[in-house]
């Protein structure tokens, strides 16, 4: 309105906090249908997973034809979902649940079906039509002569042109350096890596490549580190190589949860075992992820765990890590990961996190997953973490 002083009300938007969810690709592949996330969803809003905060249901690729229609519009696949997405999204919808969806910025998707290169605005029309609310914009087969970056902003804006509120998940494994330009661009969470496997190796991977890049995150554009595995035990899409113990998805949810990216599950949570459901949960863990200042951690130790292992020197510099996590309401979390194969002690030095012995101050500290209450600490902490594993506390400062 001209010469007018008023202004819009002003909205909180999409991912304020890093998104939580589901997604169908690690466990299921190119095996989903119309059964399965109507299952899916009555087990995230029955089993706690709503409540706890997961609230996007997310099918990834594989969904459609393998042609357009003739109106130049994406077909869902009659077989797998014979009765459309409008009523899959609805269904979900009832759930109490956001409904997502899949695409790419190439002409096909990773699996070889129509993409959206081209055809971003009615994809994106047909889309909201269907009552979407989350994109994940992959980058397979993407044209040699096209620029990834106009890609992701043209997709971007035909979001947008929509009119309805739909998450951006870009999808771009690091491309021209997102971590620069995805926040300005309107995404609300980007991948800059392969793909997760559900083994030790992959995910510490993962969150190593990652370290110099958390400084990006904020609300409202997030850092994503892949679909988490936890849960899979070897079983699924995505289940290549050794294993995962109880310890390393431990380890795993805790690094996804401590540094704030966003929480989007990928095991089959029918058959979620005890330890797993209860892990994904944990309520302490959650509430540091979805701490309302998102502030990522910083760095206050990295070497070798200590004292425990006769040829200690064999061990990476980069395995034993401590950090610490500003949150809201004057409150911290203290982060400690032994990535070596190897039990040993992890220093946490005071005074690398502000607060040196003389300053008359230490920390109050509580286990985030026994609960236990170490009390008021001093100068250091160096407890024992055994292989592939980790410590979590928080705490605040207490003057001595």
């Amino acid at each position: 309105m001209e010469n007018s002083r008023e202004f819009p009300e002003k909205t909180r938007g999409l991912a304020v906090t890093p998104p939580m969810g589901w997604n169908s690709w690690n466990t299921f592949g190119t095996h989903i249908s119309d059964a399965l996330i109507r299952e899916m969803a009555d087990v995230m809003a029955e089993k706690g997973y709503r409540d706890a905060g997961y609230e996007y249901l997310v099918i990834d690729d594989c969904w459609s034809l393998r042609k357009r229609g003739a109106d130049g519009r994406l077909v869902p696949d009659p077989e797998k979902f014979p009765q459309g997405m409008k009523a899959v999204a609805d269904y979900v919808h009832s759930r109490g649940l956001k409904f997502g969806m899949y695409s790419c910025a190439g002409v096909m998707t990773c699996g070889g079906y129509p993409s959206s290169y081209g055809h971003e605005f009615v994809d994106a029309q047909t889309f909201a039509a269907w009552g979407v609310d989350y994109l994940k914009y992959d980058f397979c087969n993407f044209p040699a002569g096209a620029d990834c970056k106009t890609a992701y902003i043209t997709m971007s804006m035909a979001l947008k042109a929509t009119g309805r509120p739909i998450l951006f998940s870009a999808c771009n494994w690091g491309q021209q350096e997102p971590w620069l330009w995805m926040r300005s661009v309107g995404a609300h969470m980007y991948r800059s890596t392969g793909d997760i496997q559900d083994n030790f190796v992959s995910f510490r991977d993962i969150f190593r490549s990652q370290l110099k890049h958390f400084a990006m995150n904020g609300n409202y554009c997030f850092n994503d580190m892949d679909m988490l595995t936890v849960g899979m035990y070897g079983s699924g899409n995505v289940a290549l190589g050794e294993k995962c113990t109880d310890t390393e998805y431990r380890t795993q949810f805790a690094l996804w949860a401590y540094f704030g990216v966003p929480l989007m599950l990928g095991a089959d949570l029918r058959n979620m075992s005890p330890f797993c459901r209860e892990l994904t949960q944990n309520r302490a863990l959650i509430r540091i992820n979805q701490d309302a200042e998102c502030r990522p951690p910083y760095q206050v130790y990295q070497g070798r765990p200590q004292y425990g292992s006769t040829d200690w020197w064999t061990i990476p510099e980069d395995s034993a890590l401590a950090f610490v996590r500003h949150l809201s309401g004057g409150e911290f979390a203290i982060g400690l990961f032994n990535l070596s194969d190897a039990d040993g002690q992890i220093t946490f030095p005071f005074a690398n996190a502000g607060l040196p012995y003389a300053c008359g101050y230490g920390l109050e500290m509580k286990d985030v997953f026994t609960g236990e209450d170490l009390g008021v600490q001093r100068d250091y902490l160096t407890p024992e973490v055994k292989a592939r594993d980790c410590r979590l506390y928080l705490a605040r400062i207490s003057r001595l």
